[in-house]
């Protein structure tokens, strides 16, 4: 985010579209950081297709400053919003694969393998993400109100993971 360049309050708006995207993308990266953390503690042992996975996740992650930033500086125009879903919803395909990975080399009966058997949210989410990419080329907003559902879907740390933990 840029700082405004007025000294008071009312120039603040000038910056408001960037300090929005910036709380999504927040939101978004504390929900991998915690569901990450848990996933991590759930697997007994990394191998290399593991790490391979989380540095593809990482890459993917890695490129939400510059969508949050194209976006936040263009509030309402489409493409900056569509490639902001494309980038949100790689995150999820190469986390996706992180947790297929992890399942395999640990096992279904593990406590990951149990853990992620039900796969509501994640289809739930894909399928948002690509209802709101197609929907932020007609009206950036209804893309950006979709990539917020699937947000507010994640907020709270995955209690899958939690529950065979405990």
């Amino acid at each position: 985010m840029k700082v405004p360049k007025g000294a008071n309050f009312a120039s603040l708006k000038e910056v408001l579209p960037s300090f929005i995207s910036y709380l999504l993308s927040y939101a978004y990266v504390g929900i991998y950081w915690n569901n990450h953390h848990h996933l991590f503690q759930a697997i007994e042992k990394v191998n290399g297709k593991i790490l391979w996975a989380n540095l593809l996740l990482l890459f993917c992650l890695s490129l939400l400053p510059f969508t949050t930033e194209w976006m936040g500086t263009n509030p309402g125009e489409k493409t900056p919003v569509f490639l902001y879903g494309i980038n949100l919803l790689l995150c999820a395909i190469t986390y996706t694969i992180l947790e297929k990975i992890a399942i395999k080399h640990e096992g279904k009966d593990s406590i990951i393998g149990k853990a992620l058997e039900n796969k509501t949210k994640e289809y739930a989410s894909t399928a948002l993400y690509i209802f709101a990419i197609v929907f932020s080329l007609y009206s950036p907003l209804l893309g950006f109100i979709g990539y917020s559902i699937v947000a507010l879907i994640w907020i709270i740390p995955d209690r899958r993971i939690e529950k065979q933990l405990n």
